[in-house]
């Protein structure tokens, strides 16, 4: 990709910025590109005519376009003055490098390749959370992804700042938290910016139990995650693990149906977050042994239109997952009995 990018910037001062020259560097993949230019939207257009891609503003009061191809993505951002004045608004030493695009040496003016060689996050400066809060979460997540540590004066800051993280917009900081694992989220915690978001260590111990980044927001935000823009189906998956979850007392078909209806298709997210796992193996069984079919269709039951016939299918997929029926027969018989047929 970088060399459509040579081309369609010949003979113009550019560099590769920011992420991709940090992951060069560690040896990492390397999948979007941030190139600073003197004219963003020209390059972006003409890159994207380049290899058939398609040109969109970034970000319109700073002048960014961004071109996606074959799902990766190259961002042009404005270069007004020297390289090194672009470095200094960049969030931390090893995101502020930068690579001539023609080739030659790196600008590194606040030393980023050294903390990426003794794996330290340190901020640019002590404006840099001021600058931009949403940068309080990415110090942790590079600790978390990288496998880094704050550096004291930056861990100082983030501790002091901490209370400026629900300034950031909610899809950024929700972004950010689904790329945490476990340790980050407690990470989160150990800076005071857990509480900020109105999370807590309460389910911290369970949280390890299912591996995605829904299940952890939920085991550390809580309700409080509906504070966030989250999607219709995260959330009715949160009201589902915190709200109509409790586990079954014992393990009897009954008991395991009874909260399957409550929390299908999440029914081992909610057992897990509840610390009731010992009911998981019911759980997998009932799934397994679930019939294809139902013994009878609504229009079968013989009721008038209206909410009876839901509870009157229910009840025969309950008897039934209990063992006391197993035909249509038995099944039109519990109707009579109990409803007016």
């Amino acid at each position: 990709m970088i060399e459509p990018i040579r081309e369609v910037l010949h003979g113009e001062e550019a560099w590769i910025v920011g992420g991709a020259v940090r992951d060069e560097l560690l040896g990492r993949p390397i999948v979007d590109l941030d190139v600073a230019c003197a004219e963003p939207e020209r390059a972006a257009r003409a890159f994207a005519k380049r290899v058939g891609g398609a040109p969109f503003p970034l970000s319109e009061r700073h002048g960014a376009w961004r071109v996606v191809h074959d799902e990766r993505t190259v961002d042009f951002t404005p270069l007004p003055g020297a390289i090194e004045d672009d470095l200094a608004t960049r969030d931390f030493t090893i995101n502020a490098i930068a690579l001539p695009l023609a080739g030659g040496e790196p600008a590194d003016p606040f030393e980023g390749r050294s903390d990426l060689e003794e794996r330290i996050v340190r901020a640019v400066s002590a404006r840099v959370f001021e600058n931009d809060p949403l940068r309080l979460l990415r110090a942790v997540r590079f600790e978390d992804e990288l496998g880094f540590r704050l550096e004291p004066r930056t861990e100082r800051l983030v501790g002091e700042q901490a209370a400026l993280v629900t300034r950031a917009a909610g899809e950024r900081i929700l972004g950010e938290l689904e790329r945490l694992s476990v340790s980050g989220w407690r990470r989160l915690d150990e800076l005071g910016l857990l509480e900020q978001l109105g999370g807590s260590l309460e389910r911290a111990d369970r949280a390890g139990a299912i591996d995605t980044p829904e299940y952890r927001l939920v085991a550390f935000l809580g309700d409080s995650v509906g504070q966030l823009p989250i999607s219709r189906r995260l959330r009715q998956y949160a009201i589902t693990l915190l709200r109509r979850s409790t586990p079954p007392e014992e393990g009897s078909p009954r008991a395991v149906h009874r909260f399957r209806r409550r929390t299908e298709p999440w029914a081992l997210e909610a057992l897990a977050l509840q610390g009731a796992e010992e009911h998981a193996d019911a759980v997998r069984r009932a799934r397994e042994e679930e019939p294809a079919k139902p013994l009878l269709r609504g229009d079968e039951l013989g009721l008038p239109a209206g909410p009876e016939i839901g509870r009157a299918l229910e009840r025969i997929a309950e008897e039934r997952a209990v063992g006391t029926i197993t035909t249509r027969d038995d099944a039109m018989a519990l109707v009579r009995r109990e409803f007016s047929v």
